[in-house]
């Protein structure tokens, strides 16, 4: 009847790691982009903001 012994702090931080390791991973699908496509959001946002800021009108 003996059985193999389980330490169950260690299956606890095992299943941690492992919920970790899962988010890690769709984090990476979700937030992951390179630095080229980082470079050129900013650029697109900065041109954006410069065409809009040239349409205002001053009603002075």
């Amino acid at each position: 009847m003996t059985g193999e012994i389980i330490n169950l702090n260690k299956a606890r931080k095992d299943r941690a790691r492992a919920e970790a390791k899962a988010t890690a991973a769709a984090n990476r699908v979700a937030f992951g982009r390179t630095r080229g496509q980082k470079d050129a959001a900013r650029i697109e946002a900065e041109r954006l903001k410069r065409e809009l800021d040239g349409a205002k009108r001053d009603d002075d």
